[in-house]
Parts: C-alpha cells; sequence; structure tokens
C-alpha cells in the first residue's frame, strides 16, 4: 500500500500539522483525510504544494508498505 509520510516529515522539519493545513488552503475535512491516508487519490497541485511546503521530493513524501487497505 501506498501511504503518505507527511506526519513524520513535518515532525523532521519542527512544523504541525495545523502549520501544514493553514499552507495548503483547503478545507480542514480534506486535509485530514490526506494526511491520515483515508483518501485514495491526491491532486498534483496538492503534491507539489506538499513538497515544497516540506522541502521534500515526491519519493521522501510516499512510503510503501505490506498493509493492506
Amino acid at each position: 500500500m501506498v501511504r503518505l509520510n507527511v506526519l513524520a516529515l513535518l515532525e523532521k522539519k519542527g512544523h504541525t500539522k495545523y502549520w501544514l493545513y493553514r499552507q495548503m488552503g483547503m478545507s480542514y475535512q480534506n486535509f485530514n483525510r490526506m494526511v491520515n491516508n483515508e483518501t485514495r487519490s491526491l491532486r498534483y497541485k496538492n503534491l507539489e504544494t506538499l513538497c515544497r511546503l516540506l522541502e521534500c521530493t515526491p519519493s521522501e513524501l510516499f512510503l510503501i508498505t505490506d498493509d493492506e487497505p
């Protein structure tokens, strides 16, 4: 399963989930689903914004796990 590594990257950068939410400019419900890996898709715009804000590459943003969906 492909999962977002957002929370770990936030901690590494010393930022909070609330900080990222405010920077993303999306509804809290959609944001929360995204960072908690409860969504099936991710817009390129959001992917690019996450990478820029967290100063990472897409490969650092995603993890592949053996977990079932």
